[in-house]
């Protein structure tokens, strides 16, 4: 079937973490509320709609927050609670399609081109799915629908929260015309930095641009440029992505200094690791080193074997040659973390495609 005739929903729960928190502890609801820890080197793992008034947003150190809202409520994430959420959810999305696409905990695509409910409108269908999921969860989501991910993306967040908003075939070209290009999903801060400069703002600036010369300017990545400022996006909803990676990180109290001191870091960091990849029977090629020093200027060293990384051991020959490779440090390093990819497993084809990301 042609992507443009495609009938394809995007359900992103509102302020997922924080609003389960709020819906759990009534005395939270209307608050400023960030889920993340609070200390000097904290940091937000999701703010409500009442902190982001604030400025608070995800990823902002906790400090930061505080600066911005000195009133802010802080609490400890529950993870094991969003799963039972999210699985709620997903359950709820099955009862329309089976071609469900999960992001992370709080988004997913659906494909409802032929769905369960045989509905021809996926307006309506998203707006029962959403009424559904206030019903059985008391959580509110934005859904976007058109006729590719890309737009259906988009179209979700406009109205938030609790929005739904419908970019039918007739109406995207303007749409995307009239579009910021730093609303683009699929380009950043940094990249929007480089096209302004470029003198593209819009979709319609970016649409004036010729193929190779976007691949010039932005490599590989240029030619989706091209397409999506066309509304063109030819993916599909894939219910059996594989998972990409698999990392785990941590935030330390005070800076570190010493070589010793973050090779113990890194071993519990990789105990953590490497039982998920036992338990899950998933082995790795990769293994990338992130460290973020005290001005929060990150790097990453990676380095690929020809054997698979599944065991401690196995990951403690790669992360002491990649640690070796900082030094002299240019700064104290506040975080680290390690992650795994070029996953292999039986499994993973029947697995969720989202990166796994291990607390502590």
């Amino acid at each position: 079937m042609a992507a443009s005739l495609r009938k394809i929903i995007h359900i992103d729960m509102d302020a997922f973490y924080a609003s389960v928190e709020q819906r759990d502890h009534p005395e939270l609801k209307g608050k400023p509320l960030a889920v993340g820890g609070d200390g000097k080197r904290g940091v937000v793992a999701a703010a409500s709609y009442e902190a982001r008034k604030y400025g608070v947003y995800s990823a902002m150190s906790s400090k930061i927050a505080l600066q911005k809202c000195p009133h802010l409520i802080f609490v400890r994430p529950r993870f094991e609670e969003y799963k039972k959420v999210s699985l709620q959810i997903r359950e709820i999305f099955s009862e329309y399609t089976d071609l469900i696409e999960p992001l992370s905990l709080d988004e997913a695509y659906l494909d409802v081109t032929h769905n369960k409910k045989q509905f021809p409108s996926a307006t309506l269908l998203a707006r029962q799915i959403k009424e559904e999921i206030k019903t059985k969860t008391n959580l509110t989501a934005s859904a976007g629908i058109s006729f590719n991910k890309f737009l259906a993306k988009i179209a979700s967040d406009f109205n938030k929260p609790n929005g739904l908003f419908t970019i039918v075939p007739a109406d995207a070209s303007k749409f995307i015309d009239e579009l910021p290009i730093k609303k683009f999903h699929g380009i950043g801060k940094v990249t929007a930095k480089k096209m302004h400069k470029l003198g593209i703002y819009t979709g319609e600036d970016l649409k004036k641009w010729k193929k190779n010369d976007l691949l010039k300017h932005f490599g590989k990545v240029g030619g989706f440029y091209y397409h999506i400022a066309r509304g063109e996006d030819s993916r599909p909803v894939n219910p059996n992505r594989t998972r990409k990676s698999i990392g785990a990180e941590r935030t330390f109290s005070e800076d570190l200094l010493e070589e010793q001191q973050m090779l113990e870091a890194l071993e519990k960091i990789t105990q953590k690791l490497s039982s998920i990849l036992i338990e899950k029977n998933i082995k790795g090629r990769t293994v990338t080193l992130k460290v973020k020093y005290s001005d929060f200027k990150q790097i990453t060293r990676s380095q690929t074997s020809i054997e698979d990384i599944q065991t401690k051991e196995d990951f403690t020959k790669v992360y002491v040659a990649l640690l070796k490779s900082i030094f002299p440090l240019r700064k104290g390093v506040r975080l680290l973390g390690l992650q795994v990819s070029n996953l292999s497993s039986q499994e993973m084809s029947s697995k969720v495609g989202m990166q796994l990301t291990l607390s502590f």
